[in-house]
């Protein structure tokens, strides 16, 4: 979806992103939906109307992602699934795990009910293109539950795969569970991405709590 955002409706989330005490990975910053200009983007009517036409009225955020790919932080991903959720208590409930902490955060692996009730929106800062590593994706593999490494593998060999390019204020909506990838940029151009996931409550499963991150 092009055009969703403008550019000046966008910089305030570049400037909290850039300047804000994250912690840091390779790729960017987990758990930032509690920035204020990300919050912000997460609840307008832009992406909410896209989630809410997806999920249900009730959809909300629960989890924001900031991946940063440039000449001084480039990366690669190989072929995977989002499985892992972020909880607000552990249960040991069958379907569910196994079960982690990151960055202060509980995580369990999710069956595919659980995953198939969520949405990503990918919010573009800058532009995406062909050569500065952008995601792709393997069409229609969402639809398979959660899979094994050699099932997404042998998903990857039968596939070359669709190269998801858009310009900056443009947004990709993606299913956890579709198998997807991204290759180390080969350009000087940054490729910085806020990743919004979407659930039609917190309520994930019985006795299973969101986390807002």
């Amino acid at each position: 979806m092009h055009g969703v955002f403008s550019c000046p409706e966008l910089s305030a989330a570049s400037e909290e992103l850039s300047i804000a005490e994250l912690k840091r990975g390779r790729a960017g910053a987990r758990h930032v939906l509690s920035l204020g200009s990300v919050s912000e983007i997460a609840h307008s009517d832009q992406l909410l109307s896209i989630a809410r036409g997806v999920l249900g009225l009730g959809a909300i955020p629960f989890r924001a992602t900031f991946f940063d790919k440039s000449p001084n932080s480039n990366w690669l991903v190989a072929w995977h699934q989002d499985t892992a959720l972020p909880l607000t208590e552990k249960r040991e409930i069958p379907g569910w795990g196994p079960w982690s902490i990151k960055d202060g955060v509980i995580y369990a692996h999710a069956p595919a009910a659980a995953l198939e009730q969520v949405l990503a929106l990918r919010i573009h800062l800058d532009d995406s293109i062909e050569i500065n590593g952008p995601l792709r994706v393997i069409p229609h593999t969402h639809y398979s539950g959660v899979l094994t490494d050699s099932q997404i593998q042998k998903g990857a060999s039968d596939s070359p795969g669709v190269v998801c390019v858009v310009p900056a204020g443009g947004v990709i909506a993606m299913r956890p569970l579709i198998i997807h990838a991204s290759s180390k940029s080969e350009s000087d151009f940054p490729r910085r991405v806020l990743h919004i996931e979407y659930a039609p409550s917190r309520k994930i499963a019985d006795g299973l709590e969101l986390a807002l991150v």
